[in-house]
């Protein structure tokens, strides 16, 4: 996918202020500091599009990209442990909820895992809820430089074993090769082109 142009739209903190629903929209949802940010610099070929830290809990908004003016990627707060005050976590919840829910244009929530861990509670109760509301959903397993290839089998092998996974692909990712890339534009554009 060549990148023309990936524009920073606005970042939200309530439901009210989301913007128009023009174009088909990417959710990229996880846990904190598993690597969601990096992944879509990544995609769009540019270091600094959103915002990285290496501190859980930086992203405290639902943030809107515009790719191309043909789609939006949307980067939502983390989940799980964060260096935030529990007051801004508790309102995180509701916003994620809600625009997951209601928002008409989401064609595709990429849900990123850490591949070093198994699946939380939460990430597994995330993805039975896309499944609920019938929102279509790849899991992104991300940091796969830091296994040698025999480790990297029986890690994903582990991984799938504790996901309900019977209607969602999975994809092998890594900032720092780049591996998995072209899945990951793969899925997205064969969604978007599904909506024209």
């Amino acid at each position: 996918m060549k990148i023309a142009s990936a524009e920073f739209v606005k970042s939200v903190w309530k439901p009210s202020d989301y913007p128009g629903e023009s174009l088909p929209e990417i959710a990229f949802a996880g846990r904190s500091n598993v690597g969601k940010s990096s992944l879509i610099n990544v995609l769009v070929n540019r270091k600094k599009l959103v915002k990285t830290s290496s501190t859980p809990g930086k992203t405290q908004s639902v943030n809107f990209f515009t790719i191309n003016n043909i789609f939006t990627f949307v980067d939502l707060p983390g989940y799980g442990f964060a260096k935030v005050p529990l007051t801004v976590r508790k309102k995180w919840k509701p916003l994620v909820e809600r625009y997951l829910k209601d928002r008409k244009a989401l064609k595709l929530a990429l849900l990123i895992l850490d591949i070093r861990r198994i699946p939380s509670q939460e990430d597994i109760g995330l993805l039975e809820w896309f499944d609920f509301y019938d929102i279509p959903t790849v899991v992104v397993l991300n940091k796969i430089d830091k296994f040698s290839k025999s480790k990297l089998r029986k890690q994903v092998d582990l991984i799938k074993k504790s996901l309900p996974l019977e209607k969602n692909s999975t994809i092998l990712f890594s900032a720092v090769t780049r591996e998995g890339k072209g899945e990951v534009w793969k899925q997205i554009l064969d969604r978007v082109e599904e909506c024209e």
